[in-house]
C-alpha cells in the first residue's frame, strides 16, 4: 500500500497485505489531548508520537518491516493538568481497557505485532501502556514493541532538558512540534516565557498531583524559549531509532 496509515486504507488492501505472507506490525501513536504551556497545542503528544512513527517509516521500509499506522490515541490519563481548560483525562482502567482491545482485535485479524510509540509521561499512563504490554504478550498472544522513553537506558539518549525531568512543553517537546507541525506553535508567546527548572519527577517524587502543585502554574516546565526544529529533528530521528530496533528485536525468530 502507498499509504501507511491504516485509516487511509481500504479494507481489500489491508486484507491482501494480512494475507500476504509477510508479517505486519501495527503501530498505535500514544498521546493525550493536555495542556502545554500557553504556546503549544493540547495535542503535542499525539503530534509528537506521530511524527516519531513517521519518522520511523523509511527505517522500517529499508528492513523489509511491514507497517501499518493506526490512528492515535488522543485520550490518556491526564490529571496533573486537569486544571487547564481543554485537558481531557481518562481513567487507568478504560486507558488499559481500551489498548487491550485493540490488541485483541489486531492478534484476530493476524497482526503479527503491536508498536507503542507513547510521548505522553504522565507516571499514570506510563504504567497502563507498561501493563499492556505485558497483558498483550501473556494473556493475547501477540508480540509488543515498546520503547520506553522514560527507561533510563533510552532517556539517556535524549537531551539534557529530557533528562533532568523539567520537560513539559518546554525545549524538548516545543522542538519536536516545531519540526513537526510549527504552524500550531505561538511564538510570540513561547518566546516571553521564562524557564522553568521545576522537575515533574523529583516532584511527583514527593507527591505533587498537579501541574499546579509541581511548580508548573502555566503548565509547562523547561525552557520553551530554547526550542529549534534543528533539535526537534534530531529528537525525532533519535526516538524513531529506538521504535525501528525495538520492532526489528521482536521480529527476530
Amino acid at each position: 500500500m502507498s499509504d501507511a496509515r491504516l485509516a487511509n486504507a481500504r479494507w481489500p488492501d489491508v486484507k491482501a497485505a494480512l494475507e500476504s505472507g509477510k508479517p505486519i506490525v501495527a503501530i498505535l501513536p500514544c498521546g493525550a489531548t493536555e495542556a502545554h504551556g500557553p504556546h503549544l497545542p493540547l495535542g503535542t503528544d499525539v503530534i509528537i508520537s506521530e511524527s516519531i512513527a513517521a519518522f520511523a517509516l523509511p527505517k522500517l521500509e529499508e528492513r523489509g518491516i511491514h507497517v501499518l499506522v493506526l490512528p492515535s490515541l488522543a485520550y490518556a490519563p491526564a490529571e496533573y493538568a486537569a486544571g487547564f481548560a481543554g485537558t481531557i483525562s481518562i481513567s487507568m482502567d478504560a486507558a488499559l481497557a481500551l489498548v487491550l482491545d485493540i490488541a485483541r482485535s489486531l492478534k484476530k485479524q493476524g497482526f503479527a505485532m503491536l508498536a507503542l510509540v507513547n510521548s505522553h509521561f504522565d507516571p499514570a499512563n506510563v504504567a497502563v501502556l507498561r501493563d499492556a504490554s505485558e497483558t498483550i504478550v501473556r494473556e493475547i498472544g501477540l508480540k509488543v514493541a515498546f520503547p520506553d522513553f522514560t527507561r533510563r537506558k533510552l532517556a539517556e539518549k535524549l537531551t539534557d532538558e529530557f533528562k533532568s525531568g523539567a520537560c513539559h512543553a518546554g525545549q524538548f517537546e516545543g522542538s519536536l512540534v516545531l519540526a513537526s507541525r510549527p504552524e500550531l506553535v505561538d511564538d510570540d508567546a513561547r518566546l516571553q516565557l521564562p524557564p522553568n527548572s521545576n522537575s515533574l519527577v523529583a516532584a511527583f517524587a514527593k507527591g505533587a498531583k498537579t501541574f499546579e502543585e509541581a511548580g508548573g502554574p502555566q503548565a509547562y516546565f523547561g525552557t520553551p524559549a530554547g526550542a529549534s526544529a534543528e533539535e526537534g529533528v534530531a529528537s525525532l530521528d533519535c526516538m524513531s531509532d529506538m521504535i525501528v530496533q525495538a520492532i526489528a528485536a521482536q521480529l527476530e525468530p
